[in-house]
């Protein structure tokens, strides 16, 4: 049996370091703007299951669980959004009730 010896591979920095000397500039988005894009895709997401029910009532769809799927992914997506609506005004009445 023969024994291969070890080879010295380069080693790369994989961690990120927490002093910010690697770190990488990303734009951070507001919370109106993280709002506004989460309301597109819930939108998006409702448009999609609309035409895949439209085209399955036409007969142009065989698969029923892609219909399926994209109407559950929609109804998820409006769900939460409602949630968050809810919490928000709840958060925005304590606020008021508030005695300054």
């Amino acid at each position: 049996m023969e024994i291969a010896p070890l080879e010295m591979t380069p080693v790369h920095m994989s961690a990120r370091s927490h002093l910010g000397e690697n770190k990488i500039e990303q734009p951070v988005k507001s919370f109106g703007e993280f709002l506004v894009d989460s309301l597109k895709k819930t939108n998006e997401l409702e448009l999609e299951s609309e035409r895949l029910n439209a085209a399955l009532a036409a007969g142009r769809i065989e698969d029923i669980s892609q219909v399926v799927v994209a109407s559950q992914k929609a109804e998820i997506a409006l769900q939460l959004t409602l949630q968050l609506r809810n919490r928000a005004t709840q958060a925005y009445q304590e606020i008021m009730r508030m005695q300054v």
